[in-house]
């Protein structure tokens, strides 16, 4: 397929540091993972020993046309205590970002996707907006270090992620999914804290992670513009679905909506971009999300529905006064072909927005390679780049090769 797009569009993918690089044992999910009777399905383990094998990832990406790679870069390794910055974990990350630029790819990161160093957690984590001054402390180091080395800055990965998971999941307790799994008070325990006092994300009190996290970014973003040279834009990410309904369910999507995405979209709206990750839809009647009936469904437990990019980009455009990236859009699935398909629609929807003039700069397929999906474990396999869970040898799936087709053809 063939896209017609602006000048300065950029194609990319993406990983996460703690999905990716392996032994991140500071951080409180490495603790999470570990611990008895925990819902993870499997720790995180070595990972796709990224930390050690970077060079022939960003290698793999520029062999297949990919022009910007998106990753983060991890809080807990750089911040291991209160007191201390790992000047080798940060003279580590500048040797990936040199080594991106050397392949010619440029640069998309994001300074905290989902963990966080334990220490922060045990006091209170996310939950406590006193805890935001922490984040501002290492986000001035970091951009201070790695700043020129940077072509955008994400600052928080889905900030919104667990207001949204309340109104998905008819379960989902106001004061969080901690308060339903002792595995949770059990880790607070082993490092000291206890259950009103830790506050990992996912598992915390979705509503209070929300405001605190948008309460980081808002007061990290001049710091970071304070200390860069360049004028890179700097923004955020938020995970945004595709919210529908059937008769009688308007009330429960709308504030699902106003919840989860307006009041967070209401506060970067004139940010140097929104980044807009969306995997499915949604669909509300009056008791809340449908349950899913002769649906496709997928290996996460939700639909197949690669529609909803266009949808989602066409809801958030007007309430935003700035461009869109699309950060993450792709598929958990063992069937390459169905993946090529998901791509395919989704990316078709991106063309009509961009045909209805939605200023969108850039796209990031989810994710380059197989890799730990958090509580669901290994299972879930969205790479273009099948890995060898015993020898870690890469091997390119036809939906990599597809999508250098994209690339090439669209330039």
């Amino acid at each position: 397929m063939k896209l017609n797009l602006p000048k300065e569009f950029i194609w990319g993918t993406a990983t996460a540091a703690h999905q990716v690089e392996g032994n991140n044992t500071n951080s409180d999910f490495w603790l999470l993972e570990n611990t008895k009777n925990t819902v993870f399905a499997e720790p995180s383990g070595i990972t796709c020993d990224q930390w050690n094998r970077y060079d022939e990832d960003i290698k793999l990406m520029a062999d297949h046309s990919i022009q910007s790679y998106r990753l983060s870069i991890e809080w807990a390794r750089i911040q291991p205590s209160e007191t201390e910055f790992s000047q080798e974990a940060i003279d580590h990350y500048k040797k990936v970002l040199d080594c991106c630029h050397a392949h010619g790819l440029k640069t998309c990161v994001t300074y905290q996707h989902f963990t966080s160093p334990l220490w922060f957690t045990a006091r209170g984590g996310w939950e406590k907006s006193e805890n935001t001054d922490f984040f501002s402390k290492y986000v001035e180091r970091v951009t201070m270090e790695l700043g020129d080395k940077i072509d955008t800055i994400c600052t928080i990965n889905e900030a919104n992620l667990t207001a949204q998971h309340f109104f998905r999941f008819p379960i989902y307790p106001e004061n969080g999914m901690k308060t339903m799994m002792p595995f949770v008070s059990d880790a607070a325990k082993a490092c000291g804290s206890d259950l009103d006092n830790f506050g990992p994300f996912l598992f915390g009190h979705p509503f209070k992670i929300r405001d605190c996290m948008m309460q980081a970014h808002v007061n990290s973003v001049p710091i970071i513009k304070g200390l860069l040279n360049k004028n890179q834009p700097v923004g955020i990410t938020l995970a945004i679905e595709d919210y529908q309904c059937i008769e009688g369910g308007e009330e429960s999507r709308n504030k699902a909506h106003a919840e989860s995405v307006d009041i967070c979209l209401e506060q970067i709206k004139d940010d140097d971009f929104v980044g807009i990750q969306m995997y499915t839809r949604h669909i509300f009647g009056p008791e809340g999300v449908t349950p899913n009936k002769e649906r496709e469904m997928l290996v996460m437990d939700y639909e197949y529905y690669p529609e909803s990019l266009e949808n989602v980009i066409k809801y958030v455009a007007p309430k935003i006064n700035c461009p869109i990236i699309v950060t993450e859009n792709g598929i958990g699935t063992d069937d390459d072909k169905q993946r090529i398909s998901y791509i395919t629609t989704a990316l078709e929807g991106l063309q009509r927005c961009l045909d209805d003039g939605i200023d969108i700069r850039g796209y990031y397929y989810w994710s380059f390679l197989d890799n730990f999906e958090w509580v669901y474990g290994y299972k879930p396999r969205f790479g273009l780049v099948k890995v060898n869970r015993e020898t870690q040898e890469r091997k390119a799936k036809e939906s990599l090769k597809f999508y250098q087709k994209i690339i090439n053809d669209s330039k």
